[in-house]
């Protein structure tokens, strides 16, 4: 398998990730009946920026990495917060 093929590969598979976080995110708020974002919608936007952002690194795409960059904050940051959240309640329990 050559270079090209294997990092096509990692590309769909960055894609995939990315994409299934909507998938999460819709059926949690089917169940719920009102729009929600669960945790893993942002686990799976993080494991996705961070593969499309190594194929944006290997296709030397600035604008690609660029995007992909910044995004990496938003879902580290919301899971920060989430996280916070779920300590502050543990402690008031």
């Amino acid at each position: 398998m050559s270079a090209e093929w294997l990092w096509l590969g990692v590309g769909f598979l960055g894609q995939a990730l990315f994409s299934a976080r909507f998938l999460v995110q819709w059926l949690a708020s089917e169940r719920a009946r009102r729009s929600i974002v669960p945790r893993a919608f942002w686990f799976f936007s993080l494991a996705g920026g961070i593969t499309l952002l190594a194929y944006a690194l290997y296709r030397r795409d600035p604008v690609f990495i660029a995007g992909q960059g910044a995004g990496l904050f938003i879902y580290t940051r919301n899971l920060m917060l989430i996280r916070r959240e779920i300590q502050l309640r543990r402690v008031h329990q």
